[in-house]
């Protein structure tokens, strides 16, 4: 199967998140057709990218008549009209886009997406919501959930693993956790080893289950 990586996307609503997606796709050098159903929002973006068009996707003969059916992979960022959200998906899904990420607004919309063909569904209020709980908490220096119970976090070491080796705080089998890499001050980040010593200044990223996390950082 050929390389899709850096195959052209095609980027449907552009609101907050989709054109979020369509300027960063952009700036790393991915060919991006950007639509919108508003010629006002297309207007105001048209500088930033370079195809960005004012169009009505909840119809089949527009979609085949600006080329959507020959990309591989597009982004349905529809904000919260919840019925064109569906329409456009399963229109993508019917002109054989394969790969075809949506945004859901609630866990009964992400279910139809998935439903009518979505391959990818994405919840980026939820998303963001649960990340910003775990640092406004004031414990987490930053936090990504990288699957349902998965998370890869920032902190500073808590006291169990300050002083000794990390081999010796066996925060592994204690905790459930893997420390990644370990940063001083200023210093770049660099790997963690079973003889590495922290600190309490340091920072350190840690890897595991989120209730892992959560049972480490009550420690603080």
């Amino acid at each position: 199967m050929a390389d899709q990586r850096n195959e052209p996307v095609v980027v449907i609503g552009l609101g907050r998140f989709g054109s979020a997606i369509a300027l960063e796709l952009t700036r790393r050098g991915t060919e991006v057709l950007a639509i919108d159903e508003s010629i006002k929002v297309v207007q105001g973006l048209s500088g930033h990218l370079t195809q960005v068009v004012a169009a009505d996707c909840t119809d089949i003969g527009t979609l085949r008549e600006l080329g959507v059916d020959e990309f591989y992979r597009a982004v349905v960022a529809v904000g919260t009209d919840i019925e064109a959200s569906i329409l456009i998906t399963s229109l993508l899904v019917e002109l054989e886009v394969e790969d075809v990420w949506a945004k859901a607004i609630t866990a009964h919309h992400g279910r139809i997406l998935e439903r009518v063909g979505a391959s990818h569904v994405v919840f980026p209020e939820r998303e963001a919501g649960e990340r910003v709980a775990h640092l406004v908490s004031g414990q987490l220096l930053d936090y990504l959930q990288v699957d349902e119970n998965f998370a890869i976090a920032k902190i500073h070491p808590p006291q169990p693993m300050v002083g000794r080796p990390l081999g010796h705080t066996k925060v592994r089998s204690k905790y459930g956790i893997t420390v990644v890499a370990v940063k001083n001050g200023y210093e770049e980040f660099t790997y963690a080893s079973a003889e590495t010593e922290l600190s309490y200044g340091d920072t350190i990223l840690v890897t595991g289950r989120v209730n892992d996390i959560d049972r480490l950082m009550s420690l603080a």
